[in-house]
């Protein structure tokens, strides 16, 4: 069972509901293997792990991440070079005006001055994001000027296939990852090395990002509260993430 985080497992206050702790607990129980699939970083995700009971494997950074929720450590990453990173930061800024930078190494996020999210105590402040040096997990872009639609809508058409863009919800941002790199792709992996077969997959997700991870399971749950291409996308659809739609498709498969 592959399950997004934000907008799908976890609630809007972002927490695990005892309803979806105890489904999660039962599908285990039943002998399903219980990955996480997000757009976090290895920070922001073990707490959750342990919130809702869950040990394992756990994809992060939009599948540039390969994560072992047990020990803690990195069992794989795919980063983009940051010379590269470089480069397609000067294309976005040309094709999106006020655009401003951040690197999410996984374990900080290097942002520039002008950039600004929530969380601004977790950034260390750098002249320029790419120019740090540092491997890039995803490369953030930042606009309060343009929707994130906008943005990933300008951004694919001016950088091609040099990198995967995609975004997760979160206004007026972009994640982008080294070519290839996508949830789908190393869910893909990882359930090949499992003897796991597509049409054994029961994922769930709410935001671009997650589409592909959606076409790839046999058992492609949209959350209601999902973004509209996800909802046009996914083959099946559960209640909202307030509703508890993942415990709801888990009890009928588990019981």
């Amino acid at each position: 069972m592959a399950t997004d985080l934000d907008g799908t497992l976890l609630s809007s206050t972002g927490a695990i509901t005892p309803r979806t702790r105890d489904a999660l607990g039962r599908a285990a129980s039943g002998g399903a293997e219980i990955v996480f699939v997000t757009a976090r970083p290895p920070r922001a995700v073990r707490a959750v792990a342990v919130q809702a009971g869950v040990a394992g494997t756990a994809i992060c950074s939009n599948g540039a991440i390969l994560y072992d929720l047990a020990t803690g450590d990195v069992a794989a990453a795919h980063t983009l070079a940051p010379d590269l990173g470089a480069r397609i930061a000067e294309t976005l800024a040309t094709a999106l005006p006020g655009v401003a930078f951040a690197v999410e190494t996984g374990w900080e996020v290097l942002a520039e001055a002008r950039y600004t999210l929530h969380q601004e105590d977790l950034f260390r402040r750098v002249p320029s994001a790419c120019g740090a040096g540092e491997p890039i997990v995803k490369l953030l872009a930042r606009s309060a000027a343009h929707t994130s639609d906008e943005m990933l809508a300008a951004a694919t058409a001016a950088v091609g296939g040099l990198a995967e863009i995609t975004h997760s919800g979160v206004a007026g941002l972009l994640e982008i990852s080294a070519a290839g790199v996508t949830k789908a792709g190393t869910l893909g992996r990882l359930c090949a090395e499992r003897g796991v077969a597509p049409h054994e997959v029961v994922a769930f997700g709410d935001m671009p990002n997650d589409l592909a991870v959606l076409a790839f399971a046999g058992a492609g749950y949209a959350m209601a509260n999902a973004h509209h291409l996800v909802l046009a996308g996914a083959a099946f659809r559960t209640l909202s993430n307030d509703e508890d739609g993942v415990a709801v498709v888990l009890e009928r498969l588990f019981g």
